[in-house]
């Protein structure tokens, strides 16, 4: 029986590794989750909580699995990355390759890869650092869009307003949400539109306020730890920035509005002015030809399978790196530095989040 250990630092993590932990339990084995940074309450009471580093020492898992950047390198077991998104050039960088998505920390034993591209390069990596792994399984998140039959273009009856779910990152440089507010709410009001709406956890507190108070019959305010992947079939368009989120959403063949991306492509419409917004979402709610033809081939470009079956993958990479691989890599490089600061921010999380471990 092999153990797994869920390492969770942002919310969107539990709809990222909740997919890996039914398909462990499918197989009889057994996972944990460690929480550090955020929130507890979306775990379910089903759900093995390890609540401090010893207990985690203690449980000894065999892998744990991470959808971040970073993760406490003296955990027992090899450290598995799943990513939190998609392989996009979402800060602007001269090139993809130069993306946060492709920078080699030092604290991975194995990637889990996506599609064809990102596995290529990551391969090239592996080649020349020789201290990790790479297996190409898709990501499990999308394991409950790709297991349902096909979804195309949401059933509406004649009078049903259409629903647009809006989503934004947070960073200054890419956020919307600041200069949609006011948009927003008056579409919400106008009595041809319904929207979803929610943002980044680390979206400034006084934007997500804005936006709740925009609560009403025709908007529905979602708070950034709910599972957002059960509400996207609920939407025939979205409008977003540069969160990754969109590109889950274009697996439903759905269409894509940004306002003022750093992605552009003929996968979406943009716009670069607030009064254009509505006019993109009619044409975007229209489902046009050739946008909805360079929405399906970007995906077949962003993952590689469409079985709704990566799970299953990410655990066969993981068997076969323990059985057979482990053993044929350099040690990882010391990162003496880079371990102290893990070690700081790990404590400083567990600190802060101590009163709700108490509570």
């Amino acid at each position: 029986m092999r153990r797994y250990l869920f390492f969770v630092n942002q919310p969107y993590s539990y709809s990222i590794l909740r997919p890996l932990q039914e398909e462990i339990l499918r197989r009889g084995d057994e996972a944990a989750w460690f929480v550090a940074g955020c929130s507890t309450a979306p775990l379910r009471s089903d759900e093995r909580r390890l609540g401090s580093v010893k207990e985690v020492m203690e449980y000894n898992a065999d892998a744990t699995f991470v959808p971040g950047d970073w993760v406490p390198y003296f955990f027992p077991g090899i450290k598995v990355e799943v990513f939190h998104g998609m392989a996009r050039n979402k800060r602007g960088h001269s090139s993809e390759d130069e993306s946060d998505h492709y920078r080699i920390r030092g604290w991975f034993d194995l990637y889990c890869t996506h599609a064809m591209k990102d596995t290529e390069k990551f391969r090239e990596l592996a080649a020349q650092y020789q201290h990790f792994g790479v297996a190409h399984t898709g990501w499990p998140k999308l394991d409950p869009l790709l297991s349902q039959p096909g979804e195309g273009k949401r059933k509406r009856s004649e009078n049903e307003l259409p629903v647009v779910f809006y989503a934004s990152t947070f960073s200054r440089s890419v956020t919307s949400a600041p200069d949609l507010v006011e948009k927003i709410g008056e579409l919400s009001r106008n009595g041809r539109w319904k929207f979803i709406v929610t943002l980044h956890p680390k979206m400034d507190p006084a934007v997500v306020d804005q936006y709740r108070r925009l609560s009403g019959d025709n908007l529905r305010f979602v708070e950034s730890d709910e599972d957002l992947l059960p509400l996207l079939p609920q939407a025939d368009v979205m409008l977003c920035d540069t969160s990754s989120i969109m590109f889950e959403f274009m697996f439903l063949d759905r269409p894509v509005v940004t306002f003022r991306t750093k992605m552009p492509g003929p996968y979406l419409i943009d716009v670069h002015e607030v009064e254009d917004v509505e006019s993109a979402l009619e044409e975007a709610v229209q489902y046009p030809d050739t946008l909805m033809q360079e929405t399906r081939a970007l995906c077949d470009q962003l993952h590689s399978f469409r079985d709704g079956r990566s799970s299953g993958r990410v655990l066969d990479a993981v068997e076969d790196f323990l059985i057979n691989k482990r053993g044929e890599l350099k040690r990882k490089p010391l990162n003496l530095l880079r371990k102290l600061k893990v070690r700081r921010r790990l404590r400083k999380e567990l600190a802060r989040m101590a009163p709700e471990s108490s509570g």
